[in-house]
């Protein structure tokens, strides 16, 4: 991939990612704003969610804290392109991980025959599939039924006994599908790998020609790149100290 290539998979991959952090926000009657340089929330927005997610490398760390809520606990910042410096203001970096890209033509390995994957069929099967992703912690209703569309698939990797043991989010974008929330539990066959490939088969099927993009970090970004997937920038989470 070339750098050209590489800016336009990160915008792509950006715009994406922000598009499905300001849909959990409005399922939560949170509504954000997209402006030039970032997407925020002048209200604080669901728990593991932003308050802001800058969308070029030229968002101002000025710009961006003037348009969220700094002075009740949790604001948290996306800063797409690890450019900002948010220390002065009060924030500490929470986690730093990579943006990945997978092209729409790469061979997608077969999926473990020992996991079923399929989208959910109704709101009614998010509590089961919010508990599985928390790892057997029953859910809070993070998930909401309002996420439910064409365009936004919330898929399931289903053992032989009829339990969730893996899944993700997916998103269809204006160019690109993203991947979010991929989760495999300890006892699901293949781990993180295997639920990749269980993922991108289903992409591949319903939305071909596309490709995918997400952001991992540590022995996730790892297995990422083991199905397929290649690092092509960094983020930064900043989180307000309180």
């Amino acid at each position: 991939m070339d750098e050209e290539s590489r800016e336009r998979a990160v915008r792509a991959a950006v715009r994406n990612n922000a598009e499905w952090c300001d849909a959990v926000c409005r399922a939560h009657a949170v509504p954000g704003e997209f402006g030039g340089e970032a997407w925020t929330s002048a209200r604080r927005t669901p728990p593991l969610y932003p308050d802001a997610v800058t969308l070029t490398p030229d968002a101002s760390p000025a710009d961006v804290v003037s348009r969220v809520d700094t002075g009740s606990p949790g604001c948290s910042v996306k800063d797409s392109y690890a450019r900002l410096d948010l220390a002065p203001l009060g924030f500490d970096v929470l986690f730093e991980a990579q943006w990945i890209h997978r092209p729409a033509d790469k061979a997608v390995m077969s999926p473990s025959p020992y996991v079923s994957w399929a989208p959910l069929a109704d709101a009614d099967a998010l509590p089961a599939w919010e508990t599985a992703w928390g790892d057997g912690e029953e859910g809070s209703g993070l998930f909401r039924a309002e996420l439910l569309s064409h365009d936004t698939v919330f898929l399931a990797g289903t053992s032989a006994a009829g339990e969730i043991v893996a899944g993700a989010v997916v998103s269809r974008g204006a160019s690109v599908v993203g991947v979010s929330n991929l989760f495999a539990r300890g006892d699901a066959p293949g781990g993180e790998e295997s639920a990749w490939t269980g993922v991108l088969t289903e992409v591949a099927r319903r939305w071909p020609g596309l490709p995918v993009v997400g952001y991992e970090s540590g022995e996730s970004l790892d297995a990422a790149v083991r199905a397929g997937f290649t690092p092509i920038g960094p983020l930064r989470v900043w989180l307000r100290s309180d």
